[in-house]
């Protein structure tokens, strides 16, 4: 069945969720601070690994760089496009909407809580990758995987942050839900570079989460979310010079 990735995905998030707002009582606040830190850790050498696996090459001379100059230019063209459009500002206004229609409007992490996971659970390859694999042949095994990291890190971000972790699921739902149903669409295009130049930029967004996560949002990685925009034009065009 395609689109059973996503939905399982959205069924561990509310599950994760669920546990760490029930544990989140039980909970002393130097304990979770403890936590949010281990999860921001987690997530730098998450986004590093990813960002390093596609950039450096082993060959005959030794081990070697690419794609530098793709990453720098869709950080910096990605960043200028989401200042101007100050996407971080319409993010914490669908926070701030949605915790007033859940009547949370003394939680004062709620939107903290909802950005936060939206981005780490929504940003990376395993996500996009993950949807079109489920979109184009029912295989959802990716995705699977992706749902248990998602459940682990939604427990410790929902028991620190609270319910707003849970309405991550709103911006999971749609994100891969879109991916998955236009998969056919664009399956044409998708190419191993494509795939891995999404995976580099991607990466380097969630190590911007992490370095959030520990040191207090240092990093605008919401309004540098368009920088995911400019490898697939970047291939695009590059396909049609071919």
């Amino acid at each position: 069945m395609k689109g059973l990735g996503t939905i399982i995905n959205i069924i561990a998030v509310l599950a994760g969720s669920s546990i760490g707002i029930l544990i989140k009582g039980g909970m002393k606040e130097k304990l979770q601070n403890i936590l949010v830190q281990a999860c921001g850790l987690a997530t730098l050498f998450i986004g590093i690994s990813g960002t390093l696996q596609n950039m450096l090459v082993v060959t005959e001379e030794g081990i070697q760089t690419q794609g530098t100059l793709l990453l720098i230019c869709s950080l910096v063209i990605g960043g200028f496009v989401g200042e101007w459009i100050d996407i971080e500002q319409k993010l914490d206004n669908a926070g701030e909407k949605i915790k007033g229609m859940v009547k949370s409007q003394n939680d004062n992490r709620f939107v903290d809580g909802f950005v936060t996971a939206s981005l780490v659970i929504c940003i990376g390859a395993m996500a996009v990758v993950g949807s079109i694999q489920d979109g184009l042949t029912g295989d959802y095994s990716m995705l699977l995987s992706k749902s248990i990291l998602d459940f682990i890190i939604t427990v410790v971000f929902a028991s620190t942050m609270g319910i707003g972790v849970m309405f991550s699921v709103l911006p999971l739902g749609i994100y891969q839900g879109a991916i998955t149903l236009l998969a056919v669409f664009i399956a044409p295009y998708m190419t191993d570079s494509m795939i891995a130049s999404l995976s580099l930029v991607g990466s380097a967004l969630i190590f911007g989460v992490g370095v959030n996560l520990i040191w207090d949002k240092k990093v605008k990685v919401g309004n540098m979310l368009p920088a995911l925009i400019v490898p697939v034009i970047y291939e695009l065009i590059l396909m049609a010079l071919a």
